[in-house]
């Protein structure tokens, strides 16, 4: 199963719109008190505003900074799901130029800025990942990290008992299939597959 993709690294886009300049500013934000720490931090109080918007999974919030409701904070969420992102966080500050754009005209301003911002930043893939423990006996050891180095899965615990080696790894959730099969045929059916909350 694959996820969303969020970003690799900060990012940063600046543009001039009848005079009034827009910066947005976009990271990724693993939780909500994240997206919340960098939207304070990238904000700036010498403009005359900063908007906003986070997704992260299911949540999902905005805000228009006393610009007129819905031409700010939902451009820039519509920007970040329009680009397939999750767990990003966009913050676009503008300082006015003098020049009213209009509804239509902030809406656009907002929403393309942070489309082209997140367009031109760099993106992070993301896979969803299973934790499982293995259990075997020590005549198997050798060939269980044999697999699970095969499979570049993530080993987080060994231990050892009198019956042998209990393992908790974390493994790609579209590899678990070919971790059982080969277990299976490893040990001949003598290790034991557990997967973890």
């Amino acid at each position: 199963m694959s996820l969303r993709p969020t970003l690799a690294a900060p990012h940063r886009f600046d543009i001039e719109i009848k005079k009034s300049r827009f910066i947005a500013q976009a990271a990724a934000t693993a939780d909500v008190s994240a997206a919340l720490a960098f939207i304070a931090s990238v904000s700036d109080a010498d403009a005359r505003h900063n908007c906003w918007a986070y997704r992260i999974g299911e949540l999902y919030r905005s805000d228009d900074a006393d610009e007129p409701a819905g031409t700010a904070g939902r451009p820039i969420l519509a920007a970040i799901d329009g680009q397939g992102l999750d767990l990003v966080t966009v913050v676009v500050t503008r300082w006015f130029g003098g020049i009213k754009l209009g509804a239509g005209g902030l809406v656009r301003a907002y929403g393309g800025t942070a489309a082209e911002c997140l367009r031109t930043a760099q993106r992070l893939e993301r896979v969803a990942m299973q934790a499982a423990t293995i259990t075997a006996g020590f005549a198997h050891l050798g060939a269980v990290h044999a697999l699970i180095d095969a499979l570049a899965a993530e080993k987080t615990d060994e231990t050892f008992d009198a019956n042998g080696v209990t393992l908790q790894i974390n493994l790609r959730t579209d590899l678990l299939h070919r971790l059982g099969s080969g277990l299976r045929d490893a040990t001949r059916g003598q290790a034991m597959l557990r997967l973890l909350d």
